[in-house]
């Protein structure tokens, strides 16, 4: 049995430091050295020990299993007893010298026993010669020991600890595999001439030597000479100081004490049972081995990083039920081998956590001497283990019967150390449960401290979330939990075990304070304590305000705070989306991501926690972005799950099911090739419609961008679209051009929508429809003419501004950006197949762009009415087609105030609203009139478009989760973040304190189309500048105030343009906005107000005295001269004020004063 190896994942601590030598750069790949000296050493020890083995048993009489059975103890006890006791000395020279110098000196010593060997094979074969060298070679390995495995922790960060030890344990047992193997093929090609085999090992070895030679240098641990009684007294203490050190060692013992036990019957097996010539008496024994190195390479993975001591029972649980099976079986040679390997597989899972414990936890003074004590203690498990196995044998016992005592022996070890150890089985179903159900990916674990106090403060989305914080660290937790969790008897035995402190909110100040009390003690002694700061479930898929408890636990304390951020689990098995809860798992396996956050300081308040975990959260969005498909895949997805439910209607009657949409959409993409062949972009003149949609969904098919073109601009901004971005084409319809005043440019060729879906027969619907349904996507995309695969990273739409204030921006939207905003409001809002939402919204408006992709992907219906001026349809629409969504700007909201019915509006359950700010006038009519109160989100076209939403709330009885805020445009999206800095210098802003709004998240714009000065303008460190100004409040919602550009500056002072429409609005009593400011020269004093209003004389000069006491500056203050009157503001067709016509009318009205 070869010494005892160590693969062991370790939680990833970045600021852990290693022991090279100074000066000395660490080589980019410092283990190799180490693992050549590893692997030969290995393969020399397993080779010489069987060849010796094999030599005595060929003496041995065929059916005298109790001979070889003492034949193959005793080469086993002459390797390990040396191994054992020259673990004593090691102890001492472990730390004592540098690993290296170890390393390189014992590898010597190895070349020399292995010429020695060479000379007592030749002289001796059968005699005590070899058996001299091999208890030689035992005392080298135990020797060498130290300086492998204690070298680890000081060339490599704590974070690769894990990978190193999977490399060398694999290095480790490919060689007990092919040495084992090797020593019986040795025995039978070699016939009389044995020396030839030491002759070969000595080659090997001075190849192993030459390797340690690589192994860059370390300084020793200690630099002081202590007596070996103080090195065997200081580790003896230091295990019996940690439970937990302790524990694994005599886990160590135990396992390596069955396992030889186990190893040496087999290799009797093989001989007596299954009767195997000597070349293959160890085939059993190295499918063991060769399980094992399966076993902890498949450990290492499932640990992600951390110790896991979880996989312990579990392999436990498998060695004794896999040995009892073997030893009752008595299968054949193929049953055999499969059942070696899997005892090897369940081995592995034991041997990993109990070797990673004793390399995370011995202190870093002592690592040497504790590896040394624990390898003695575990030699000592094997001799017991050899010498017990003989002792069956002598007792009459044969190869099954000692297979059925080690059973039960790993047993009860199995059931001593879960006694011992129930956070151990706790773990297990930890285990279990996230690597099957769950596939958990780990960020930032180094965040969290090796060794002290701290806080973890995670947001809180599911039932289900403390085993995701507990499978993402190996230190011990203790959780807060609600009493009445606490007490339930399902939990409360796991919840005991992990020392879980219990905390009642309706018992009282004195029983919250006790328990808040035991946490801060927790951390005093050195725990780690997590917190779930928001206290309760999210049940609207946003992150909820954080309450003040932490401030009590940490008060007076240092112990730092880590953020911890659960994403992806929102929506999935035991979240509680509008408080019902999800019992069936939405994706097996399905994807979960913790990340750890920079630990802050023990006196952070409680918000500036809750924005650390936000950015978080925006970060693991951008992992996820990596996942995200195009934007068709979801839909093509959605059609295939129901491809009868409805899909796509509009106010003529016209109805497309889902499978009829995409068919329709694959004939129109085919159809397509020839006109759209070697164009990357196309041009889309089309309403809101069906034919607007499927030409949309088309181009995302075919692999092109769609230029959603703005026919409400004019031509020349129109014409500046088409120029910049290159547009040969322009699929449009007949009946549209009719109606919209803008010409196609030369040399730009004109498809009509009518034309190209002409005469479609019934064999093409039929083809196209079975290719919607049955082709993977891949080929789905190449069959509507896409060149090659569509990724996430391919720009689906470029949608042009509307040169408002300038030559129109073309704004490249990727599908990642589109798919990661649609995943984000859809989190907050999600929609079924009961869902219409009403599509008013022009395509190349963002809003409408978005909404398109987020409905259909979620199988939600769509009506389109192309012009959502026409509120008398649209009322008609939401009564006949019982939408439930309606998506519109302020603007339009104030129309249908006036013209649509109350009872028209009734199934609407989300009056959505963006584009422009919704005024608490309007918002206050609208729900007199209608019942529901529109809510408004914020964003802009670059951003893809939504930033903010104001998400329907959760009440039930004891619950309230706020989603809206009057005056705010709600939270950040999931996956978004809101940076709030000064104008000026970039810093950011405390919270609550107003600022330039900064975007973050995946859904922002790659960029502005051919303007690379402009995109570099817009984008600072990886943020959209919004030029909004705003604030957000200590709950995250955020306040907008105007935008940058929007403000005069008057003798010196900044006056915002829409505080002072807020004001006169406010003066005003209307629902309907009645004002626009804007800034035009004085020469006096820089810049004054002009103000366009649609109110009359009379009721402008009440607003203007009304203004006067409202307490705000003069300045703020516009005079009767300054006002403007007409007779509708001017809007643009994406309903948004018209800021350049609006400059225009009040630069034409102060001309004629200026002159005067």
């Amino acid at each position: 049995m070869n010494e005892p190896a160590s693969d062991s994942p370790a939680v990833a601590i970045a600021t852990e430091t290693t022991m090279t030598e100074p000066n000395r750069p660490t080589p980019r790949h410092p283990l190799a050295g180490l693992l050549v000296a590893q692997f030969l050493g290995a393969f020399n020890d397993n080779t010489f020990k069987m060849v010796v083995l094999f030599l005595a048993l060929r003496q041995v009489a065929v059916g005298d299993e109790a001979a070889d059975q003492y034949e193959t103890t005793l080469a086993f006890v002459v390797f390990t007893l040396p191994l054992m006791l020259g673990s004593l000395p090691a102890m001492a020279l472990g730390d004592r010298f540098g690993k290296r110098d170890l390393i390189v000196w014992t590898k010597g010593l190895e070349v020399v026993l292995m010429l020695l060997g060479t000379v007592a094979l030749w002289a001796s074969p059968v005699g005590w010669a070899p058996l001299v060298v091999l208890a030689g070679m035992g005392l080298q390995s135990a020797l060498f020991a130290p300086g492998k495995y204690g070298i680890l922790p000081e060339l490599l960060p704590h974070d690769r600890l894990a990978t190193a030890n999977g490399q060398l344990e694999g290095a480790s047992f490919v060689a007990i595999v092919l040495g084992t193997a090797a020593g019986g093929v040795l025995v039978d090609a070699i016939g009389d001439q044995a020396w030839l085999a030491g002759g070969l090992l000595t080659v090997l070895a001075v190849a192993g030597y030459v390797g340690a030679l690589a192994v860059p240098r370390t300084a020793p641990a200690s630099t002081v000479v202590e007596p070996f009684g103080q090195v065997l007294g200081g580790a003896w203490r230091a295990l019996r100081g940690d439970r937990a050190l302790w524990l694994a060692a005599l886990g160590s013992v135990a396992f390596w004490g069955l396992a030889s036990l186990l190893g040496q019957d087999v290799l009797v097996y093989g001989k007596q049972v299954l009767g195997f010539e000597d070349k293959h008496k160890g085939l059993p024994y190295a499918l063991f081995a060769i399980g094992i190195g399966a076993g902890a390479a498949l450990a290492g993975k499932l640990s992600r990083g951390v110790v896991e001591v979880g996989l312990i029972p579990l392999g436990a649980l498998g060695l004794a039920f896999g040995t009892a099976a073997l030893g009752v079986l008595v299968p054949g040679i193929f049953g055999t081998f499969v059942w070696m390997a899997l005892l090897g597989v369940a081995s592995g899972f034991v041997v990993v956590p109990l070797n990673a414990v004793v390399q995370w936890k011995a202190p870093a003074a002592r690592r040497g001497a504790i590896i040394a004590l624990v390898n003695c203690l575990s030699f000592a498990g094997i001799l017991a283990g050899n010498l017990g196995c003989l002792a069956l044998a002598r007792a009459g016992a044969d190869c099954a019967t000692i297979l059925l005592v080690a059973a039960a022996l790993t047993f009860a070890a199995t059931v001593w150390a879960i006694w011992l150890l129930p956070q151990a089985l706790l773990r297990l179903c930890v285990v279990l449960l996230t690597r099957t159900l769950y596939r958990l990916r780990l960020v930032g674990q180094a965040n969290v401290p090796e060794t002290g106090g701290a806080l973890l403060v995670p947001n809180h989305v599911s039932f289900l979330d403390a085993l995701f914080v507990l499978a993402a660290t190996d230190r011990p937790i203790r959780f807060v939990v609600e009493q009445y969790w606490y007490e339930r008897p399902y939990l409360k035995p796991f919840l005991r075990a992990l020392r879980a402190i219990p905390i009642a909110g309706s018992g009282g100040p004195r029983v919250v304070l006790k328990a808040l009390r035991e946490a801060g003690k927790a951390l005093d002694d050195g725990e780690l304590v997590c917190l779930f700061a928001e206290g309760e479930i999210t049940r609207m898929g946003s992150l909820l305000p954080f309450r003040r408890g932490m401030q009590r636990i940490l008060k007076g304390r240092t112990s730092p705070v880590v953020p911890v951020h659960l994403d992806r689990v929102y929506g999935s098995l035991g979240s509680a989306r509008q408080g019902r809860v999800q019992i069936v798992p939405t994706k097996i396996p399905c994807p979960v991501t913790v990340s750890f956050g920079a630990p802050l300081p023990a006196n952070v308040e409680p918000a500036q926690v809750r924005v650390a975990v936000e950015g978080l959260a925006e970060a693991a969005w951008r992992l996820r972005a990596d996942e995200l498909p195009a934007l068709h895949a979801k839909f093509v997805r959605s059609v295939r799950r129901a491809p009868w439910r409805l899909c796509l209607s509009d106010s003529q009657g016209k109805r497309l099911s889902r499978g009829k949409a995409l068919a329709t959409t694959v004939v129109l993409a085919r159809r397509l090739r020839a006109p759209w062949q070697g164009q990357d972009k196309v041009g889309l003149l089309l309403p809101p419609s069906i034919g607007g949609a499927l030409a949309a969904m088309a181009a995302s098919l075919s692999g092109r961008t769609a230029v959603s073109l703005n026919f409400t601009v004019g031509q020349n901004a129109f014409d500046s679209a088409v120029r910049q971005a290159q547009l040969r084409t322009v699929l449009s319809s007949r009946a549209f051009l009719e109606k919209v005043k803008v010409t196609i440019p030369e040399g730009v060729t004109l498809l009509l929508l009518e034309d190209v879906l002409k005469d479609v027969g019934t064999g093409e619907r039929l083809g196209a429809l079975l290719r919607a349904l049955l082709l993977p996507l891949g080929w789905l995309e190449r069959a509507c003419g896409a060149a090659r695969k569509v990724t996430r990273d391919d720009v689906a739409t470029i949608l042009f501004s509307s040169g408002s204030t300038g030559e129109p921006k073309g704004v490249m939207l990727t599908h990642g950006n589109v798919q990661s905003n649609c995943d984000g409001v859809a989190q907050l809002i999600p929609l079924d197949h009961h869902d219409r939402l009403v599509g008013v919204l022009p395509l190349f408006h963002s809003f409408g762009n978005m909404a398109l992709w987020y409905a259909v992907q979620q199988g939600a219906g769509i009506v389109f009415h192309p012009n959502p001026l026409d509120a008398a349809a649209v009322g008609e629409i939401v009564a006949t087609q019982r939408a439930t969504i309606l998506l519109a700007t302020p603007t339009f909201l104030q129309l249908y105030l006036r013209r649509c019915e109350p009872g028209q509006f009734g199934s609407l359950r989300i009056v959505l609203t963006g584009a422009e700010k919704l005024t608490d006038e309007l918002a206050d009519a609208f729900t007199d009139r209608f019942g529901i109160r529109p809510v408004q989100g914020y964003g802009a076209t670059e951003t893809a478009p939504a930033v903010a939403i104001s998400a329907p709330g959760y009440r039930a009885a004891g619950f309230y989760q706020a989603g809206v805020r009057r005056g705010s445009v709600g939270r950040p999206l999931p996956g978004v973040t809101v940076r709030i800095v000064d104008p000026e210098t970039k810093v950011e802003k405390p919270i609550g304190e107003s600022g330039l709004v900064l975007v973050r998240g995946a859904n922002v714009m790659r960029g502005y189309l051919g303007r690379d000065d402009l995109t570099a303008a817009a984008l600072h460190d990886g943020c959209y500048v919004t030029g909004d100004i705003g604030r957000v409040d200590d709950d995250g919602f955020l306040f907008l105030t105007d935008r940058m550009s929007r403000f005069s500056k008057i003798g010196g002072e900044m006056v915002p343009h829409g505080v002072v429409e807020e004001h006169l609005q406010a003066c005003s009593g209307k629902a309907e906005r009645a004002f626009a400011v804007c800034g035009v020269p004085d020469p006096k004093k820089g810049e004054r107000l002009m103000v366009l209003t649609t109110l009359a004389a009379p009721e402008l000069g009440d607003v203007v005295k009304k203004m006067a006491t409202r307490g705000l500056p003069a300045l703020f203050v516009p005079r009767v001269d300054q006002f403007v009157p007409v007779a509708a503001l001017p809007v643009l067709g994406t309903g948004k004020i018209d800021l350049r016509k609006v400059k225009e009318l009040c630069l034409a009205a102060a001309a004629p004063a200026a002159d005067g």
